[in-house]
């Protein structure tokens, strides 16, 4: 790759469980970062079986994950959605950018495991997935710990928002530095939550 190749662009669009993640993919991804390609295994596991998408989520997993490895074969620009509440992602994001890729990373916040399960049951009144309790808390914890631990430094530029009213920027930066941080208290409360795991 010479010096003046375009880099690749990924995306990572990450917050717990009932964030509003894909609510903010469609509107976000293609007007304002024209992202062709958007995956994201609820997506993957509803194409697999639309009237019980929770009963495929293992194979979705594994399905998304192929594909987000052959985007990146193929140097593609692309965004996938993730609650970061594991590593795998971690371990692929490390090896994407030694292989030149460009990392952006926007991680929604909600306040507390509760609110992501009111939003979740919302989710469902409105005839979306399901997610169990004990799989929303958990991911919960998870997914700001390893926000600050794994996925900021692995990114190049970053944004948090909080959308546990209406969506606002809270912090951005580059790597494990907050360039700008908007909501001091909010963005200190975020940074305490993530040391409670």
């Amino acid at each position: 790759m010479g010096s003046t190749a375009k880099r690749p662009v990924v995306m990572v669009l990450s917050g717990p469980n009932g964030s509003g993640k894909s609510t903010c993919a469609t509107t976000l991804l293609p007007a304002d970062l024209h992202v062709q390609h958007f995956v994201n295994a609820d997506t993957i596991a509803r194409g697999l079986s639309a009237f019980a998408p929770e009963t495929t989520a293992l194979k979705a997993g594994r399905l998304m994950l192929a594909r987000l490895r052959e985007l990146s074969r193929q140097r593609a620009d692309f965004a996938f959605e993730t609650t970061l509440s594991g590593r795998r992602h971690a371990n692929l994001l490390d090896s994407m950018r030694a292989d030149g890729y460009r990392v952006y990373l926007i991680y929604i916040w909600l306040m507390t495991p509760e609110l992501a399960l009111q939003r979740v049951a919302e989710r469902v009144r409105q005839g979306g997935h399901d997610v169990p309790e004990s799989d929303v808390r958990r991911r919960y914890r998870r997914s700001i710990a390893n926000l600050f631990e794994l996925y900021l430094p692995l990114a190049d530029t970053w944004i948090i928002l909080d959308n546990s009213a209406t969506l606002v920027e809270v912090a951005r930066g580059r790597r494990t530095r907050p360039s700008h941080i908007f909501d001091h208290p909010k963005y200190d409360e975020i940074r305490k939550a993530s040391k409670n795991k």
